[in-house]
């Protein structure tokens, strides 16, 4: 039980230890509180996200984010958070794995001026993509996807922005998990997808796509 007399760096932490996750160092707690403030400051004036209270927020958005950065595999070098919002979970990622360059793709106006405020105010090197991710040029060594219109379709496109040998980070339902999949194509060997946070339908889904033969 949450004790709700406890301050959001607290409950963050309390909620992870229920996830059986490890705790946050105080740097990541420290950005982790003002990353907070920022949403439920931004949310009061525009639909960043339809989860507005603070637990909510943290148990559901934050712990689950903070769960698929500690799962990426360790040689990542850069990431795309396609379709980033409310930049879930691109910004988690960011904090957790420092050894990665984050980029985050947002075509809805609003939501990047957000993610350039949130950038500045949690002073991340993050670059912010105001448009959509498929005029992007480059290939990442792994794209990122969660709570994105039209999944399916959009996954197709997010698989196009995988170097060779790269990933995709699916965060998703074990319902809605195959067929996810599926739309990446066959170019893509998947794990054993993982348990997000405490919730028994969340699952995280990483797949490697496949290097050529002449590589």
């Amino acid at each position: 039980m949450i004790d709700p007399t406890a301050s959001a760096s607290e409950r963050l932490n309390e909620l992870l230890a229920i996830a059986c996750l490890q705790p946050l160092q105080q740097a990541e707690t420290k950005r982790f509180t003002d990353y907070l403030a920022l949403i439920l400051r931004w949310n009061v004036r525009m639909n960043l996200t339809a989860i507005r209270d603070e637990d909510s927020i943290l148990g559901r958005h934050f712990v689950e984010s903070i769960a698929c950065a500690r799962a990426l595999p360790s040689d990542l070098a850069t990431l795309l958070d396609f379709g980033s919002g409310a930049g879930l979970p691109g910004i988690p990622i960011a904090i957790c794995r420092p050894e990665i360059t984050v980029t985050l793709a947002e075509s809805q106006g609003k939501k990047a001026a957000f993610l350039q405020e949130a950038v500045r105010t949690l002073n991340l090197p993050i670059r912010v993509h105001s448009g959509r991710a498929e005029t992007l040029a480059e290939r990442f060594d792994c794209v990122a996807l969660r709570a994105v219109d039209k999944m399916e379709t959009a996954v197709k496109s997010a698989a196009n922005l995988v170097g060779s040998g790269g990933w995709l980070a699916l965060l998703t339902t074990e319902h809605d998990r195959h067929s996810i999949q599926s739309a990446a194509g066959p170019v893509f060997e998947w794990k054993q997808p993982k348990k997000l946070a405490a919730d028994d339908s969340r699952r995280l889904a990483l797949g490697k796509r496949k290097r050529p033969p002449a590589e």
